[in-house]
């Protein structure tokens, strides 16, 4: 049985929807409370049993690099002053994965961006992890889609059904119920990507989470570039889909879009209310506000 052991995370965009936060600053690094977008994602492909990281950078994206680095100074300026417990949060950040970069030289679509992780992959299962999509959920996302692929084999998207004119913002599933899995399991056969209402398949839309087979790869390379010269990753997917079976799974859990500036602050009210050391004073807060 093949397992998941690589996390992909395309991070060369652009980020223009935060500008000016964003011109030096890359998106991924934007702090949801005390800890940085992108952090969310590597911790829970961590805790879902991926041991190897592998982030698609570009121009401008070092500070994610520094982030998961050791920084001496840091340390040692703590150490001496006594300052143990931030000490202890420093290093857990660089003590925590096993992390490789490949560089994207041209923002050229997220296709592209997992194209270029091929080499370091290789020829294995693996999961690409979009950071702009942090999901608040026990057991995690991803291991609840690895428990999926350990029993199929296949590759699985994570979906989440979308009520109303909301769905054309979304690449949509044409799929087909399952049995198992509590009802959330689908069979895909075809994906549109962003239809009009009265023309979406389903109400099952595309999520920020994949688990994919090295097939994808292929079917990638022989995928045509569209609009701008980018290669999208859906149009890989369904080549993908008329060599293996792949499936959809409805995820247990909350998703925040913190690529949205409105869905980057609800994201962080909702966060820090659920912190032990914010949460009743930030209440507190807000209630005083009268809103």
């Amino acid at each position: 049985m093949k397992r998941v052991r690589k996390a992909v995370f395309p991070a060369a965009g652009l980020g223009t929807r935060f500008l000016p936060a964003t011109k030096a600053q890359p998106k991924e690094m934007l702090p949801l409370v005390d800890k940085p977008i992108i952090q969310y994602g590597v911790e829970e492909a961590l805790n879902s049993g991926c041991d190897q990281m592998i982030i698609v950078t570009g121009r401008g994206k070092q500070a994610i690099e520094d982030h998961f680095d050791v920084s001496y100074e840091l340390e040692k300026m703590l150490e001496e002053r006594k300052k143990t417990d931030l000490l202890q949060i420093v290093r857990s950040i660089s003590d925590m994965i096993h992390v490789a970069y490949v560089r994207q030289k041209e923002a050229l679509g997220l296709g592209h961006a997992v194209l270029t992780a091929r080499e370091l992959v290789g020829d294995e299962p693996f999961a690409v992890l979009l950071a702009d999509d942090v999901i608040d959920a026990n057991p995690p996302c991803l291991k609840q889609m690895i428990e999926v692929f350990e029993q199929t084999q296949c590759s699985v998207v994570a979906t989440q059904i979308i009520e109303g004119k909301a769905i054309s913002a979304y690449g949509v599933l044409d799929a087909r119920p399952v049995n198992g899995f509590n009802g959330r399991l689908y069979e895909v056969d075809n994906m549109v990507e962003k239809p009009r209402l009265e023309d979406a398949p389903s109400n099952l839309a595309i999520i920020g989470r994949y688990i994919l087979t090295p097939t994808i790869f292929e079917t990638l390379s022989q995928t045509q570039a569209g609009a701008g010269g980018e290669l999208q990753l859906t149009d890989g997917m369904k080549l993908l889909l008329k060599k293996e079976k792949m499936h959809g799974y409805v995820y247990e859990g909350r998703r925040h879009d913190t690529g949205d500036k409105l869905g980057f602050l609800k994201a962080t009210v909702e966060f820090a209310l659920k912190r032990d050391d914010l949460g009743q004073p930030f209440r507190e807060y807000l209630k005083k506000l009268n809103l």
